[in-house]
């Protein structure tokens, strides 16, 4: 094992840093659309690729992320990527066309997926002391979680006080001070690159097969699933991703190696974290939809509103994850965190016209918010379990892209359901309204709650595969080293946690 690195903890600062700022562009351009819209002159019709240019690129590209920071090394990859997204956000800030704000987009996520997981494997080698460990993912578990709600909140002040640009902008002081304390205090350990050459039939069959997969669900959305272009997406993703997998099984040096996907642990963070990611977007998208359009809340005022669910999800991941993890399995953090988010969930399947947000919406949020918090943190720490040092960066993509593919599923699954329930609403309920303002409101509660449903099975399947694919220890006591692959004895390990 390496030594521990004195400034570890430094370190942590400026990679958290780096992490929320993703995290809060996920959100905060959501709340500043429809101003930029308006100012830009963006058509109805292509306002959604403001969000898709993001996510394709994005999610297309976290792999060949991933294999990038183990190839250039962790630390230089968090740099450049931090200082490409700041210059993207300056040129999203600064746009004057459609055209240009699509681009600035495109290459946010291009840095984006650069940085993510860059940011993520640095902790994995980083941290080694299984206690420490513990607490540095339960810190970067509760930004991935809870940053997203704190882009509604940020978004909602810099939209309504300043003006729709500040949502870039704000990107760049972030990555500034991010780049330059990685720069002077992050110290990547010695051996932990990859130098086989770059997998380029990979990377472009996995890119490929994403950007349909992402693309496909984005077209379901707004133009529905038996659209043939939605369909052809959906086909042509498929073959490429089968095809990826084959290429993988093959080549000598695999863009993502199947070592990583194949243990047991790590496969099931993938799925159960993808899954549950699934139900969270639907979740922030219809309770901003229920508070502003039919409760009437201001932007800042519903930013405030989801506060309950950030502080939830702070203490589920460092007073519950982070203290149990040395302690229980990851299975019993992870099943039962999922299965309380699903009862938070539940709950607000109840909601109605006027629903009381103390009443109802507040002690739903909390307990979604400790359940993720709780189930987050292990998830993010197992991840990179008894992963070896050359294959963290691409470890550490895998569990982005589950998020990533997860949130574009999750948005456009959970939309059409909420969208097909509020037009049967109004077929059945329309005629003869004495106040159609009310029956639109209820119809459109009709459609979020009905999606929420199934919102509610989706955890509850997470906490299943959390529970039976996920069998390790708990994350305690010394690590062991792990199994040489390929026999690389030499390569420095991420300590196996122990069984």
């Amino acid at each position: 094992m390496s030594e521990t690195d004195p400034r570890r903890w430094k370190a942590l600062v400026f990679i958290a840093l780096a992490q929320l700022m993703v995290v809060l562009d996920a959100t905060i351009v959501n709340i500043a659309l429809p101003s930029a819209q308006e100012d830009l002159g963006i058509s109805d019709g292509n306002r959604q690729w403001v969000i898709t240019a993001y996510a394709l690129a994005f999610g297309g590209l976290l792999l060949f992320g991933g294999r990038i920071a183990d190839l250039w090394g962790r630390k230089r990859t968090f740099v450049t990527g931090l200082v490409g997204f700041a210059a993207a956000s300056a040129l999203g800030g600064a746009a004057t066309g459609e055209g240009m704000m699509l681009g600035a987009r495109a290459l946010q996520g291009v840095f984006g997926a650069l940085l993510a997981p860059a940011a993520l494997s640095l902790l994995a080698v980083m941290f080694t002391d299984a206690k420490e460990r513990a607490k540095a993912f339960g810190i970067y578990g509760a930004i991935a979680g809870g940053g997203g709600a704190v882009g509604l909140i940020l978004g909602g002040f810099l939209t309504e006080y300043l003006n729709w640009r500040w949502t870039f902008f704000v990107n760049i002081p972030f990555a500034v001070v991010a780049a330059l304390g990685a720069y002077f205090v992050i110290r990547e350990p010695a051996g932990g690159r990859n130098r086989s050459p770059l997998d380029i039939p990979g990377v472009v069959l996995s890119t490929l097969g994403l950007v349909a997969l992402v693309y496909g669900f984005t077209r379901a959305e707004s133009d529905g699933w038996s659209d043939s272009v939605t369909i052809g997406m959906f086909v042509a993703s498929a073959v490429l991703l089968a095809a990826f997998v084959l290429t993988e099984a093959k080549v000598k040096s695999p863009l993502l190696p199947l070592r990583v996907l194949t243990e047991r642990n790590r496969g099931g963070v993938y799925l159960s974290l993808g899954l549950a990611v699934i139900a969270m977007f639907g979740l922030f998208l219809f309770l901003t939809y229920y508070l502003q359009i039919v409760e009437n809340y201001s932007p800042v005022k519903t930013g405030f509103a989801f506060l309950p669910m950030i502080a939830g999800m702070i203490v589920g991941s460092t007073q519950i994850g982070a203290r149990l993890m040395t302690r229980v399995p990851p299975r019993l953090l992870m099943g039962p965190g999922f299965l309380l988010a699903a009862v938070g969930m539940l709950l607000l399947t109840q909601l109605e016209v006027g629903s009381s947000y103390t009443g109802l919406i507040m002690p739903a949020q909390l307990m979604l918010g400790l359940g993720m918090g709780t189930a987050f943190m292990p998830a993010m720490s197992l991840a990179t379990h008894g992963v070896e040092a050359r294959d963290a960066g691409v470890a550490s993509a895998m569990v982005n892209t589950s998020q990533q593919v997860g949130g574009a599923i999750g948005t456009a699954l959970l939309n059409t359901i909420a969208a097909s329930a509020t037009s049967a609403y109004l077929v059945d309920h329309a005629a003869g309204a004495t106040n159609p303002k009310l029956v639109q409101a209820q119809a459109m509660v009709e459609g979020y709650t009905s999606a929420i449903w199934w919102a509610v099975g989706i955890l509850v399947v997470s906490a299943v595969i959390a529970a039976t694919f996920i069998d390790t220890g708990h994350q305690g006591g010394p690590a062991a080293s792990g199994d040489s692959v390929d026999g690389a004895e030499d390569e420095v390990k991420i300590p196996v946690l122990a069984h």
